[in-house]
């Protein structure tokens, strides 16, 4: 399992999804006698009732700077599980951490790293920046972006080492990417930073597979938690929130910054399809129809913001030319019509 823990998530549920991962691999907190976090331990096997799951974890940024205690917890439950005198069917950790050694060779402690994250000083994957710029031709390049940000792997002593060819073999066993979400005020499409990290990984995974890998969101926000493909969870959004009246209208009330929250949720989409393929082509048709190619709707975003509205449109026609959704020849045409309005009208202000 390939799971995203962020240091902001962990800190609002007090480690919830820190307890899933510790959960997955068949471990708990080891406490000292002050009763301060030390480190971890093993579930038995015959506690457990079920094989330990590998898990690989890739940490954001602020989760490496807030919680360095956490972050060698889970390093300590994966070298504990590795090392275990287990049966390989019961234990995958141990597993896929032998097999590692017999192909590349070296040490135990390295072959069962599992945490890995930015070095020191550095925040992101870097994928949400290529996406917005246009800075890319191939998906593979969004994966060898993700791997060699997050390629630092953090092991008892919390220090990073890099270790890509590690993280690049442990990816090649993920049969399953996910991360929570917590938070009624943000969704997958509202900020790129879920397919920066999610999307990033699962692009990686597939880099390394040569297939598909399932994503999965765990919603959490009512509480008593709903897992969902990633899928879902974007047509979920993109009608309650993008396509929503009552949420658009929400953010124009806003002026030029409500422009641009919309034009960014237009970008993250694409972003899930650039990492994960999980858009469904009705979406961007639905964008389309609702925020450019309605003349009224275009010519009043326009008047916020011009410049966010021309980002939109254009990347509705880069989705397109990335054959992320095929619309016929008179959306296409309508779409490219609206952009060079709106090129001109930017070029007119300039002139201004």
């Amino acid at each position: 399992v390939a799971m995203v823990l962020w240091g902001t998530d962990n800190l609002k549920t007090e480690g919830g999804p820190i307890a899933q991962a510790l959960a997955l691999m068949g471990a708990t907190p080891r406490y000292d006698s002050y009763g301060r976090l030390a480190g971890a331990a093993l579930i038995p096997l015959a506690e457990l009732g079920r094989p330990r799951i590998d898990v690989v974890m890739t940490l954001s940024g602020i989760f490496r700077d807030l919680l360095p205690l956490q972050m060698k917890l889970l390093a300590e439950a994966a070298l504990l599980a590795a090392k275990a005198e287990e049966a390989e069917e019961e234990n995958y950790i141990r597993k896929h951490t032998l097999h590692h050694l017999a192909q590349h060779g070296g040490t135990i402690e390295e072959a069962a790293l599992r945490v890995f994250g930015n070095t020191d000083g550095t925040y992101g994957a870097n994928v949400n920046a290529m996406i917005s710029d246009g800075a890319w031709n191939e998906e593979d390049e969004l994966a060898a972006a993700f791997v060699k940000r997050k390629g630092f792997a953090y092991g008892r002593a919390g220090k990073p080492v890099q270790h890509v060819k590690l993280l690049s073999s442990v990816l090649a066993d993920v049969q399953l990417a996910y991360q929570n979400l917590d938070s009624v005020e943000l969704g997958v499409t509202t900020v790129d930073t879920y397919f920066d990290t999610l999307g990033g990984i699962a692009r990686a995974v597939k880099r390394q597979r040569g297939s598909d890998t399932p994503v999965y969101i765990s919603d959490q926000t009512r509480g008593t938690g709903k897992i969902r493909t990633l899928r879902d969870q974007i047509a979920l959004e993109s009608r309650s929130r993008t396509l929503n009246p009552k949420f658009y209208e929400g953010l124009l009330k806003h002026g030029a910054e409500g422009v641009r929250q919309i034009e960014a949720h237009v970008t993250n989409t694409m972003g899930w399809s650039a990492t994960t393929e999980a858009v469904d082509p009705w979406v961007y048709q639905r964008l389309s129809e609702t925020f450019v190619l309605d003349e009224a709707m275009r010519k009043r975003l326009a008047a916020l913001n011009p410049a966010a509205s021309a980002r939109m449109t254009n990347r509705l026609i880069e989705a397109s030319e990335r054959a992320y959704w095929t619309p016929d020849a008179a959306t296409l045409a309508a779409l490219q019509g609206a952009a060079d309005e709106l090129e001109d009208r930017l070029e007119g202000i300039a002139a201004e």
